[in-house]
């Protein structure tokens, strides 16, 4: 048995345990944890790079990775409390961004400033209970290689965006977007796609509706 599957069999010792990780009511981990415990677990290249000023949330039960190139800019959070987060060479995580797992981003991504990216949501089916004392879920978001995600935008969980897509500054992504494609708005909606037959990006139009459709 593991350790993991051991803790969840233990329910005193496991909630004791998170104690000694992470203060009651917080999230971030405990300073020995971020200095004596996270550095030989997760895996950070040599050559990736974070700000001092990020905050890192980052615990030893769920995955971290940093590839090699790869920036988390000064001010970000990244949070892996209920889902791996895994980021791929020669990406950068801007200022101000927050990534709370599971969340992956395969290599040359690029988040502007003040993006979220997040795989967790608040569950509020019980309206006798406060919102903060419900469950929550899961889904991944996977943002493949090439990506550019504009400033201020929010990327759902649930949600991947293919290969060399753009998301515009300001866009809400709440649905998968296909590889070589270019999204924005709220919610976010296909704008253009890339066509391989002319080599170029061509405006994506609205099929016009039928008499029919219109009444």
């Amino acid at each position: 048995m593991d350790i993991k599957a051991y803790l969840d069999t233990n329910p005193a010792i496991k909630q004791w345990v998170h104690w000694l990780l992470i203060p009651r009511h917080e999230a971030r981990p405990r300073r020995w944890v971020s200095w004596f415990l996270n550095p030989f677990i997760h895996k950070k290249h040599r050559l990736a790079k974070i700000r001092s000023s990020a905050r890192m949330d980052v615990l030893p039960f769920k995955a971290f990775s940093l590839g090699a190139y790869s920036t988390i800019e000064d001010f970000c959070v990244v949070n892996n409390g209920v889902g791996d987060v895994i980021i791929g060479d020669h990406c950068t995580v801007g200022i101000s961004s927050v990534v709370i797992g599971p969340v992956h981003l395969h290599s040359d991504v690029i988040l502007a400033q003040h993006v979220v990216l997040s795989g967790l949501n608040h569950t509020y089916e019980d309206v006798k209970q406060p919102i903060h004392r419900q469950s929550v879920t899961v889904q991944p978001i996977v943002v493949e290689e090439g990506c550019w995600i504009g400033a201020n935008a929010v990327i759902t969980a649930g949600v991947t965006i293919g290969r060399n897509s753009v998301v515009a500054g300001g866009s809400v992504v709440t649905k998968d977007v296909p590889p070589y494609s270019v999204v924005g708005g709220n919610p976010a909606k296909l704008l253009k796609q890339y066509d391989s037959a002319s080599g170029q990006w061509q405006r994506v139009t609205k099929p016009a509706s039928s008499p029919q459709s219109a009444q």
